[in-house]
């Protein structure tokens, strides 16, 4: 179709279109070392880490993909260094990806797809510690945008030749 003036008209883009099969928890381990080892005597503050990477797999449906986060919560005692608790959690989703341009579909499916997840890791984390025996610990939110910026910079970085010595 041409316009008045002859020159073509714009494309629409392609609608994309993103629909959640299923979720899912792959792998769960909470421990509670404290516990295990027998209450320790003086005061507990605790220090908490929380690592968080990602991984996305096609499936062999067409458009289907299969959306990874992964959490690693750790809390040691900052007076001793000691671990109260270690967590690692896997939940995953199965998502319909359509009309999303191929060299975007990696961002996409490393950014859109694990927040459409984090509210319910979110749930799991805390009420997997509250049930461990500690306050519930409601995780920030997580930045994918960043998080994702940063896996590059890695890539990019390890990529590079290393530096050769100056004589």
């Amino acid at each position: 179709m041409t316009e008045a003036n002859g020159s073509a008209a714009p494309e629409a883009p392609a609608q994309i279109r993103m629909q959640v099969l299923a979720q899912y928890i792959r792998d769960l381990s909470f421990e509670n070392t404290i516990a295990q080892k027998g209450l320790l005597g003086g005061e507990i503050q605790p220090d908490i880490t929380v690592q968080v990477s990602l991984d996305a797999r096609t499936r062999p449906q067409p458009n289907q993909y299969e959306v990874i986060n992964k959490f690693r919560v750790t809390s040691k005692n900052k007076a001793t260094g000691d671990t109260l608790f270690l967590m690692e959690l896997e939940y995953a989703g199965i998502f319909v990806v359509e009309g999303v341009p191929g060299e975007q579909l990696h961002p996409f499916l490393l950014i859109e797809c694990p927040r459409m997840l984090f509210p319910f890791v979110r749930r799991i984390i805390s009420d997997v510690t509250r049930d461990g025996g500690f306050p519930a610990l409601n995780v920030d939110t997580v930045d994918y945008m960043a998080l994702y910026r940063q896996e590059l910079a890695r890539r990019a970085e390890a990529k590079k030749p290393p530096a050769s010595p100056q004589a």
